[in-house]
């Protein structure tokens, strides 16, 4: 239920490694605070989609960053979802298949794919009143984020997410090799150089690995409400 006496409207920044469980605690934090969720990362799958749909190489930079360009992408909260559209169309599952968690890499480490995003995600959180979660959203795209959050936990832990995460939507995956894509990812997120996966100094640091997705949301809310008291 939202907390009606919310009433400064702050930037919650989320950042950590893939499947850290940034996107679904960010969603239930910003739904729990009536504030507008933003999935960095969807925008990125959605511009590797395109990619993949349109036969260009996720490694040709100059093509994908026009992709991105032009590229209208939306969030919608469809039937207490959050629906994910790409120039009008719902690719909510889409975008998570394992065909675009493999390509996704050059795309996250496209500089200009990165300048075109961050743009809009500005834009899309220049009012406050948003919780955002990604890679490089603590320390690029809202440096100044009143409540800046990196969760992390074990890469085994992840990839068991991950593919019960796959199972639930009718994907079978196997363990080991979504834990090396996990691993592969890690690699090349935190060595990319352009937004790369860092931890902010100033980022309030939750290991994820034992807790439950209720434990890390009422974590967030609670920093979260301290920081509205405070501005």
């Amino acid at each position: 239920m939202n907390d009606t006496n919310v009433k400064k409207k702050i930037v919650v920044a989320i950042d950590g490694p893939a499947a850290s469980g940034k996107s679904t605690t960010a969603r239930l934090v910003a739904k729990k605070l009536g504030y507008l969720y933003i999935d960095s990362g969807a925008m990125y799958r959605a511009v590797t989609l395109l990619a993949l749909r349109k036969n260009i190489p996720t490694t040709d930079f100059d093509k994908v960053a026009q992709l991105a360009e032009s590229a209208v992408i939306q969030f919608k909260m469809e039937g207490g979802e959050l629906r994910t559209f790409l120039n009008g169309e719902d690719v909510s599952q889409e975008i998570r298949s394992p065909e675009v968690t493999k390509e996704i890499s050059p795309v996250a480490a496209n500089p200009r794919v990165r300048e075109i995003l961050v743009a809009k995600q500005r834009e899309m959180g220049k009012e406050g009143g948003i919780v955002m979660d990604g890679r490089d959203i603590t320390t690029v795209v809202f440096p100044d984020a009143e409540l800046k959050i990196f969760m992390k936990a074990s890469a085994e832990e992840r990839a068991r997410r991950r593919v019960k995460e796959l199972a639930e939507r009718g994907i079978q995956a196997d363990f080991d090799q979504v834990l090396k894509e996990i691993i592969r990812r890690d690699e090349a997120d935190s060595t990319r150089a352009h937004g790369p996966l860092t931890q902010a100094p100033d980022a309030v640091v939750i290991d994820t690995t034992n807790l439950s997705i209720e434990e890390q949301v009422e974590r967030i809310y609670k920093l979260a409400l301290e920081k509205v008291q405070d501005c």
